[in-house]
């Protein structure tokens, strides 16, 4: 499933169209938080509620401290 999420493109079927658009939301705000486009706003829409739609960010922004923090303290997270 994550080789899935990694190549989204190749296996875009494994995926519901919600789950497809929350991954398109969590990889823009990954990636580039100020380039959420117009189109990604409108799949969430068709999908989400505004309130599931600031829980998909809080989540997303919540790993993405959780990653960042624990990359810069070099965190070993194996362990």
């Amino acid at each position: 499933m994550l080789d899935a999420m990694y190549h989204i493109d190749q296996h875009a079927d494994m995926f519901t169209p919600a789950e497809r658009a929350a991954l398109a939301f969590a990889e823009r705000m990954t990636t580039d938080a100020h380039g959420v486009s117009e189109d990604i706003w409108i799949d969430l829409n068709e999908y989400f509620d505004e309130g599931q739609i600031i829980e998909l960010a809080a989540v997303i922004g919540l790993f993405n401290y959780f990653n960042r923090f624990n990359d810069a303290l070099r965190v070993d997270i194996t362990k």
